[in-house]
């Protein structure tokens, strides 16, 4: 009927046909759009097509300018709805109702809301994706390889690593004094998970061509890929047979991790360590297992190298962009200095106590990982109706959850004047002042980040060193304010962060 009366008004079939199709798509892009409105909750009118994200899939902004822009013309509400394309996204804004999601409610929550195929993406069995009862089994396999007794054994050999940062540092200010800090910590931090998770000496800071390092700015940077799995539909990457992740990338971490679990079942080595939590895992929940629907090696593998490639860009952004606030802040960087030698001549070395001791240091990484956080949303889905508490929303099964973290992170109602780097806010006081779910670069409740402790004492460990050897100062190249990256959902400097470092004892 339709297409006869498009024919009609328009004459040729060709018109007909094309028109058909147009009113195919615009039906097909916009029969989600009427979501918000039959629940009563407040959002934008959505365009055809783009939703209310046109400029952030554009590139035209970063992906937390379109967030933060929805999170504040919805000043005051509990919660706003917007679309991403076609999909519905029911934003959480209040703190009350984010605790109850995370913590309290989260049987309701429990599940992230990514479907990934594990055949386009290699790390889509892994924690950070798994759902239901095989996340739960795997989280509890893999937290032994992070309790606070195997973090003291991993000390050692965290100091190694450092030590080689520093001789590099050294090395490098021969040449020149001005330095892209996140490259450079991004090889320690490689370094890092590569010795303590896997037993694996990368070397990454000697080595300028290592493949970890190589492969791991490749599945990072922004891809066609990504933009077509994140921006606008994992469907479409099934239907053309793209991978997520370079195929090359996926081969080789696939190959190294595979290697490093052969070597040590062949050989009886036993370590500590995070690779010897999946190789427990893999022979209770694959090798004995009976269960055919159950877990399979590409879980094993799978989380492998999830965890690799969390380990090192998570600790080497948070301590690029610590580095860069306290260039910029050298009342703040002498603060942290002299309580580093004051603690050091206490403890006399770098050594646990001393680390544990660091109270001011913890204050200017919590604020580091406020103003920067490693993802600028946390995201679930909704696996039963839900009925938000005193109020008339039903939350359905299925519906996408997303908790601003950035925006809440700069919400002067909970930071005054958000944009000022200034540790104090995270003082013993402060903190008891504050709000609860108001402060969330970890996430929180039962999907907390794994390796938080991990990555404090890691960062903690190299701050150590490099604030007590070396005065950090802006250069030439130091970007104020810093221009990020748009197209990732994490936060990049686009150009780089650059600084001079100068030795305290010239």
């Amino acid at each position: 009927m339709i297409s006869c009366l498009i024919y009609v008004l328009f004459g040729t079939p060709a018109i007909a046909a094309v028109a058909v199709l147009a009113a195919i798509l615009y039906y097909y892009t916009t029969n989600t759009y009427d979501k918000w409105l039959k629940l009563k909750v407040p959002h934008d009118p959505p365009w055809p097509l783009v939703g209310n994200t046109a400029k952030m899939m554009t590139l035209i902004e970063h992906q937390l300018t379109t967030i933060d822009g929805i999170y504040k013309r919805f000043s005051g509400e509990k919660y706003c709805g917007f679309y991403q394309m076609k999909t519905p996204f029911l934003m959480i804004r209040d703190p009350e109702l984010i605790n109850n999601i995370l913590i309290k409610d989260f049987s309701n929550f429990a599940d992230r809301g990514f479907h990934k195929d594990p055949a386009l993406n290699i790390i889509a069995n892994g924690l950070f994706f798994m759902e239901g009862p095989k996340w739960k089994m795997m989280r509890q396999k893999l937290s032994p390889g992070f309790t606070s007794g195997k973090l003291k054994l991993a000390h050692n050999q965290i100091a190694e690593c450092s030590d080689e940062l520093m001789r590099f540092i050294a090395a490098k200010m021969k040449e020149n004094d001005q330095i892209e800090v996140k490259e450079t910590m991004s090889k320690y931090s490689t370094d890092v998970i590569g010795t303590c998770a896997f037993g694996l000496k990368l070397d990454t800071v000697k080595n300028e061509g290592s493949d970890f390092r190589l492969y791991g700015r490749k599945i990072l940077k922004l891809s066609f890929r990504f933009l077509l799995a994140e921006m606008v539909s994992p469907k479409i990457l099934k239907l053309l047979g793209v991978a997520e992740f370079p195929p090359d990338a996926s081969a080789f971490y696939e190959s190294a991790f595979k290697e490093v679990i052969r070597y040590r079942e062949e050989n009886g080595i036993v370590r500590h360590d995070v690779a010897q939590s999946l190789i427990e895992a893999r022979k209770e929940l694959v090798l004995d297992s009976t269960d055919e629907n159950g877990f399979t090696e590409q879980h094993i593998i799978a989380n492998a190298i999830l965890m690799f490639l969390a380990g090192f860009e998570t600790v080497s952004s948070t301590l690029s962009f610590c580095l860069y606030h306290l260039a910029l802040n050298q009342d703040v960087q002498e603060k942290i200095r002299d309580e580093m030698n004051s603690k050091l001549k206490q403890h006399g070395k770098i050594n646990n106590d001393f680390l544990v001791n660091l109270h001011y240091t913890d204050m200017v990484l919590a604020e580091t990982e406020r103003m920067y956080v490693v993802t600028n949303a946390l995201f679930r889905e909704a696996v039963k109706t839900y009925h938000v508490p005193g109020d008339t929303l039903v939350i359905e099964k299925g519906t996408k959850i997303m908790i601003p973290i950035y925006s809440i992170h700069h919400d002067p109602t909970y930071y005054p004047e958000p944009y000022i780097f200034d540790p104090q806010r995270f003082s013993p006081e402060e903190k008891a002042k504050r709000q609860s779910s108001t402060y969330l670069p970890f996430g929180d409740g039962p999907r907390f980040c794994i390796g938080k402790r991990f990555a404090e004492l890691e960062m903690k460990m190299v701050l150590s060193q490099i604030i007590t050897t070396f005065r950090i100062l802006p250069c030439e190249k130091t970007e104020v304010p810093l221009k990020l990256q748009n197209g990732l959902p994490m936060m990049v400097a686009k150009n780089g962060i650059w600084l001079r470092f100068q030795s305290i004892s010239e």
